[in-house]
């Protein structure tokens, strides 16, 4: 992993709402801890809340988060204000899942990154990550 940071990019990978479903959340986690990265995971059923202030506490550069249960129009937007309430301005927002792709442009245009559909590879979306990260953060 070719990064500007003086320790592993930290990421949090969450599961929000009431979607069951993670097993895709799991196979993103063991990719980007392959791809070098420092993978925190949440497990089911978190709230936005529990999200951001998770990501505060484990000072995260980047938070993923999986939804399939098509609640991403009001979990994105929650989560990007829950950040902006605190300071979390430096930190990637990005996910993926079952999200068409007029969602997945409509949430961009709000300050979200880049959404990923359950065919991408993922080492895009680890280089990604990485990329982003390199270009938002030159400190430790």
């Amino acid at each position: 992993m070719n990064n500007n940071l003086k320790r592993p990019i930290r990421v949090l990978v969450a599961k929000v709402g009431l979607d069951g479903h993670d097993r895709g959340a799991k196979v993103i986690a063991t990719a980007l801890r392959d791809a070098g990265m420092e993978v925190i995971y949440t497990g089911l059923r978190q709230t936005p809340e529990m999200v951001v202030n998770t990501a505060l506490q484990e000072d995260v550069d980047a938070i993923g988060i999986s939804i399939l249960s098509g609640a991403h129009m009001t979990v994105f937007p929650r989560v990007m204000q829950l950040m902006k309430e605190k300071g979390l301005d430096n930190i990637l927002l990005t996910g993926g899942g079952i999200i068409p792709e007029e969602d997945m442009n409509l949430l961009n245009e709000q300050g979200i990154g880049k959404l990923f559909g359950p065919s991408s590879p993922t080492a895009a979306i680890a280089d990604y990550i990485n990329e982003w990260v390199n270009k938002h953060r030159t400190t430790i």
